[in-house]
């Protein structure tokens, strides 16, 4: 078993040591674990973020829910089934260690994978419209990734190769050798990242699913670098490849080509959000109604106008009858 503390340092920036306790705390002999209640907090705050964003992206928030809370459990353990199936070796002796989750071993893109196909299976059953919903997940994945990540440094895992920057970082995990903290990098990279696609999404989003293929950019580049740095990386079985770097290329190349496309389509005007369209179908009904309304108005005007010449031609008719008489 590992040991629950460690003490962490970065002697370049004249930091620690840092005495890190895995466990939280702990309740009639069962211990809550740091990683957990780190992923817990980053979950509450993306879910905050999304569910004050659902308005403007035209989703109600009870179907939303049903989404999110069948995505998170299927994104847990579509996580681990990832970590497990990547390093089947060193769990193939002890099946029941693949129910062990405290000492970390999620996979973030098997989560990722799992929790969005789960939840677009039913957002197509509550008639949730997929794309902007993927968009407000897209940024609430930059929030919990960004946080949740903090979990890797109380585990002291998810480093990299030995380094002589200024922040290196050095513990027992690491053999006291000062090495990339990869989860910090990934943390800032995640945390600027929400606020630049918010940013994005307020000036510039032009059609639903924009900026979750934005994200799948944003955090796939950066994951195409900084998972070759680490040493714990999920390998391909024959290959040789980090599974991570090469499904990050993919999804980059992917997302690049399908951003250029929507724009393209944006600027030929045959794509734009269903709510900026339902909105200007609602401009366009309240137009013509206050068209029909003027058009009623001037009808009556046009009848009171009549009156006076309609009334002068009786009295004319009415005098000429007299005469006659």
């Amino acid at each position: 078993m590992e040991e629950a503390i460690n003490h962490v340092s970065f002697p370049g920036l004249g930091i620690g040591p840092i005495t890190v306790n895995r466990i939280a705390f702990s309740v009639g002999g069962f211990n809550v674990y740091w990683y957990g209640v780190i992923i817990a907090v980053g979950f509450v705050l993306a879910l905050i973020f999304a569910l004050k964003s659902l308005k403007s992206y035209g989703i109600k928030q009870e179907p939303f829910i049903d989404c999110v809370l069948f995505g998170l459990v299927a994104g847990i353990v579509g996580a681990r089934l990832y970590f497990v199936a990547f390093s089947w070796d060193n769990y193939k002796d002890n099946l029941l260690s693949i129910f062990d989750i405290h000492n970390g071993g999620l996979a973030i893109y098997g989560g990722i994978i799992a929790g969005l196909g789960t939840a677009c299976i039913v957002a197509k059953i509550k008639k949730v419209n997929i794309p902007a919903m993927l968009d407000i997940g897209g940024m609430g994945f930059l929030i919990g990734q960004g946080i949740g990540r903090w979990g890797n440094f109380v585990n002291q895992e998810a480093f990299g190769t030995p380094t002589d920057l200024p922040w290196g970082m050095v513990s027992e995990n690491t053999g006291n050798t000062a090495v990339h903290p990869c989860f910090f990098y990934e943390s800032v990279w995640c945390l600027l990242g929400f606020f630049v696609l918010y940013f994005i999404s307020r000036k510039w989003r032009k059609f639903d699913g924009q900026m979750f293929l934005l994200y799948l950019i944003w955090y796939g580049f950066e994951r195409m670098f900084v998972e070759g740095l680490r040493t714990d990386s999920l390998m391909t079985p024959f290959l040789g490849l980090r599974v991570s770097q090469i499904l990050s290329a993919v999804l980059v190349a992917v997302g690049t080509v399908l951003l250029i496309i929507n724009l393209r389509k944006v600027k030929a005007g045959r794509l734009t959000t269903a709510a900026a369209a339902e909105k200007a179908q609602q401009t366009d009904e309240e137009q013509s109604g206050n068209n029909d309304e003027v058009k009623a108005e001037a009808s009556d005007e046009e009848k009171e106008a009549v009156k006076p010449a309609e009334a002068e031609n009786n009295k004319k008719e009415d005098e000429k009858n007299n005469q006659a008489v």
